[in-house]
């Protein structure tokens, strides 16, 4: 389930969470993470394809049409609760919003489930598997829950990992280390000046 850092409003989470019940009901966990990569799998689809797109938000298309079309398309695909749920997204006017109901449904599992999504940030876009222990054990025991990482290549970073949680950003990177080297030594610079004008004066000449 991929990483969200915008906000999803009520509207997603209450259809995610309706679809998340019927999950929960068919087959526990195994059920809901099925359900949830199909979601996932459909989103991505809409969002990387301009005609699928336009297809599920168009106010033009008439809805029986596009239900018509949905299971020519999606009929043997993806299991049957995905397809009525899009289905009843369609009659509802609601389709455009998978993707934010999409990420509402990770949002909601890993809440479940005690896990958290992590965006990672390095100059190579993969951490080493020991890299990623040892920080999935300092994050576990920082906030008590697994995380679930997610990796994108900085090639503006010097170097170091800079880390996303939810709207949090934790930049340990050179590039940041140094930015706030550069702040701390202003700071202090400044407050020198501020408390003894003289002697930097005099040193400064």
């Amino acid at each position: 389930m991929s990483s969200t850092s915008h906000t999803i409003d009520g509207v997603a989470r209450v259809y995610a969470r309706s679809i998340f019940e019927l999950a929960d009901q068919a087959g526990g966990q195994d059920k809901i993470v099925s359900i949830g990569d199909e979601l996932e799998a459909i989103a991505e689809m809409v969002r990387s394809d301009h005609a699928l797109r336009e297809f599920f938000r168009s106010p033009i298309i008439d809805l029986k049409r596009r239900r018509e079309t949905l299971r020519k398309v999606f009929d043997g695909q993806i299991s049957d609760l995905v397809l009525r749920f899009i289905l009843v997204l369609n009659d509802k006017g609601r389709l455009a919003r998978i993707g934010d109901i999409s990420d509402a449904f990770g949002e909601i599992a890993n809440e479940r489930f005690g896990r958290i999504e992590v965006d990672v940030f390095t100059t190579t876009g993969a951490l080493e598997a020991q890299q990623l222990e040892s920080l999935s054990e300092r994050i576990k025991a920082r906030l008590g829950k697994d995380p679930i990482f997610h990796q994108y290549k900085d090639e503006s970073m010097i170097g170091g990992v800079s880390l996303r949680i939810g709207d949090q950003l934790i930049d340990g990177s050179v590039r940041g280390r140094l930015r706030r080297l550069r702040e701390d030594l202003h700071s202090r610079g400044t407050e020198v000046i501020r408390e003894q004008p003289d002697r930097f004066m005099s040193e400064s000449q």
